[in-house]
């Protein structure tokens, strides 16, 4: 089997791209899973019930989101009844939502984890434990269990890539908006890509308007950052072929649709 994973939509310019482009995606590589990381889809922080919808519309089976998964107060009225939406697993127990969901696709189940990495973020619980405890829960039902690792540090992405090779089918990167080049399998079968890229504005940095993130660069004071609404756009993502068997990666593909790399459709 395959799966599809979608990094980062940012605001309206990366929902479009998402309405475009992911039911070609899905109609050229057919991939059984499709993930979609979506925590900066509403205007760039967080995301609202009816984009979470629009993505199931558009070809999303699963939707995981990161550090900005409360950004947008509304979730707070759905999370708990959005059945395909993932946040960071290491939050404590009493917070909304699931770290670990459970979809069935092609006859069997595919685990989806998210996960919130420590350094250079917000403190919350210990990704390493928190993955020990929910891959062994995942295990339990299936043995394909796709791990979407928001984190800064490569440094840790890295680290958790090692710490669940063999036990977990992937482990993807998101959060810091630009692809990696990285992708391999693992000595024991897990797929590992450091980071999946962003879905959104093109010529921007980070999916913001350059001209703020250059003003803050340059004087060091305080300024808005706002994802710009024209321009040229960009899709990121990556393609897992799966043995549905034993959950065990085969190949990790990385994929770029932009201005200087066209999507073609065969």
């Amino acid at each position: 089997m395959k799966i599809l994973f979608v990094g980062d939509v940012v605001g309206a310019p990366g929902r479009d791209m998402i309405s475009q482009y992911l039911p070609m995606l899905k109609s050229k590589y057919r991939p059984e899973c499709t993930i979609v990381n979506g925590e900066n889809a509403a205007s760039g922080r967080g995301i609202t019930d009816k984009i979470y919808h629009q993505f199931l519309k558009d070809g999303a089976d699963v939707v995981t989101l990161g550090n900005h998964a409360w950004d947008n107060k509304g979730i707070f009225e759905f999370i708990d009844e959005a059945k395909a939406l993932v946040r960071p697993g290491n939050f404590p127990e009493d917070v909304p939502g699931t770290g670990l969901l459970f979809t069935k696709r092609a006859g069997v189940e595919v685990a989806v984890i998210n996960l919130q990495g420590r350094t250079f973020m917000p403190a919350l619980d210990c990704p390493f434990k928190k993955a020990e405890e929910l891959v062994v829960k995942a295990r339990e039902r299936t043995p394909i269990i796709f791990i979407d690792f928001h984190a800064e540090a490569t440094s840790e992405k890295q680290a958790l890539g090692w710490f669940l090779d063999g036990k977990v089918t992937a482990v993807v990167g998101t959060h810091t908006h630009v692809q990696t080049a990285d992708n391999r399998i693992l000595p024991k079968g897990t797929a590992y890509l450091s980071d999946v890229g962003m879905t959104g504005p093109y010529d921007s940095i980070l999916g913001m308007e350059k001209e703020a993130v250059l003003k803050k660069f340059i004087t060091g004071l305080p300024v808005r950052f706002e994802v710009p609404n024209s321009g040229r756009t960009q899709l990121s993502a990556c393609l897992i072929d799966v043995d549905k068997k034993t959950g065990t990666a085969k190949a990790i593909h990385r994929l770029l649709i932009n201005e200087d790399h066209p999507f073609i459709a065969e």
